[in-house]
């Protein structure tokens, strides 16, 4: 597609190059993944964490090699929901694929928008009942940015994105002089026994959701120029980007930090950078926590709005939804839907568990995505991108996110099992009555 109106019909305007695309994916893979998640990793590898983002990023980079492939030889907004209907040609497939996508879009934005709000009412010191309000305006600001432009959007991502490797940036610099004082293979003595390859692999696991986030650059290739160029090189470099950071910030928070105290920290790297730094206010990585945070949540609007329209072009919802606007040249009614359904989640509450159950289905889409690829490569005829990768490397990706899944499922609450089992259901509901509705149009 055009950004031109020749047929009478508004298009997605093109206007993201790929140093905006690859700030775009590092901005949703380092926004809440290395602050969060940092910790709990240092408590299962020790000081050797450093070694489970390296294993993570063979993991990640698997997948987001697939995503760079199909984002070169079909540059669409639908993303996987478009490639897995290319591949299998099974609607209801591509239809549970794209809402799952989108429900974890949304639980991540309700998500963030809690946190935004919590954040902000503990630094001006307001009243418990304060954050749902704080949490509201978020999200109207938020809508208000993606219904403005995707020249609008990207910008705030950069500026957002920026503030988030500035923190990190610090972080490392500030204990670089610690660097070399521990141990960097010592792994927790109660787990000695499993040796290091296999705690090393187990914090992996872990490790991997901080790379999360790639999946979203593809969904805005009808806003690039020259897609088939920058998305792969854009999604390249952001994993790349963010496992080097990834890599000398756990390297760094060790070193300053015991990685015995670094597990029990509530903010890891706000601890880092106490001790290293301690001239530093601690409130500047809360502020730099609320950038994070609101770009998290403005990364995965988009894609939410994007992944709607581009199902409305696949005919896989109502044309409606899809609609663009004529003068700001966004998908204006999928973004007003997913306010409603942002407000609702946020007033409901209870968002952690079925944020749990989002990131197992994003397993099961990377498993489905990896498996596309390899089907559209064996099919004779079918065209070829710009960035092709051996067919063994999407075969790999299939292997790992399956190893990944199935100890998720191990070692995860029952109650996000079956939160994502109730989740499907739903989705397999919806798909039902939208085909007797257009059954009965007809």
């Amino acid at each position: 597609m055009t950004d031109s109106v020749s047929d009478g019909t508004p298009h997605l305007r093109r206007s993201v190059g790929p140093t905006q695309l690859a700030l775009y994916a590092l901005g949703s893979m380092v926004g809440s993944g290395i602050y969060g998640l940092i910790g709990k990793a240092a408590g299962e590898a020790g000081s050797a964490v450093w070694l489970s983002f390296l294993a993570a990023l063979v993991a990640a980079l698997l997948t987001s090699l697939s995503y760079a492939s199909l984002g070169s030889r079909y540059p669409r907004a639908g993303g996987a929901a478009y490639v897995t209907d290319r591949a299998f040609g099974i609607p209801v497939l591509s239809f549970t694929i794209g809402l799952a996508l989108v429900a974890s879009g949304l639980t991540s934005v309700a998500t963030q928008s809690k946190i935004f709000a919590a954040i902000v009412a503990d630094l001006a010191g307001w009243e418990a009942s304060s954050p749902n309000i704080i949490a509201i305006g978020f999200l109207l600001i938020l809508s208000g940015i993606v219904f403005r432009g995707i020249r609008e959007s990207m910008w705030v991502n950069v500026v957002c994105t920026l503030m988030e490797v500035s923190g990190l940036l610090l972080v490392i610099a500030s204990g670089l002089s610690y660097w070399g004082t521990v141990d960097y293979f010592e792994i927790p003595p109660e787990r000695a026994d499993l040796g290091l390859g296999v705690v090393v692999l187990q914090a992996s696991v872990l490790a991997f959701f901080a790379f999360i986030g790639f999946e979203d650059a593809v969904n805005v290739a009808e806003e690039c120029k020259d897609p088939e160029r920058t998305i792969p090189r854009g999604l390249i470099v952001a994993t790349l980007a963010a496992a080097v950071l990834y890599v000398a910030v756990s390297i760094t928070a060790v070193s300053v930090v015991p990685w015995q105290e670094l597990a029990a920290a509530p903010s890891p790297l706000t601890a880092v950078l106490e001790k290293s730094a301690p001239s530093i206010p601690a409130e500047l990585m809360t502020l730099i926590a609320l950038f994070s945070v609101a770009n998290t949540a403005l990364v995965n609007y988009v894609t939410a709005s994007r992944l709607i329209y581009g199902m409305s072009g696949q005919g896989l919802l109502p044309s409606f939804i899809g609609r663009v606007h004529e003068t700001r040249r966004t998908p204006h009614i999928a973004i007003a839907a997913l306010l409603g359904l942002l407000l609702l989640l946020v007033v409901a509450g209870q968002i952690a568990d079925l944020a749990a159950a989002t990131v197992l289905l994003l397993l099961v889409i990377f498993i489905a995505v990896n498996a596309a690829l390899v089907v559209l490569k064996r099919r004779p005829g079918e065209a070829r991108g710009r960035f092709e990768i051996p067919i063994a490397l999407p075969i790999a990706g299939i292997g790992v996110c399956s190893v990944l899944l199935i100890t998720r499922l191990a070692s995860a609450d029952w109650r996000a099992p079956a939160l994502a089992a109730a989740l499907l259901a739903g989705i397999l509901a919806l798909y039902a009555i939208l085909r007797l509705t257009k059954a009965s149009q007809r």
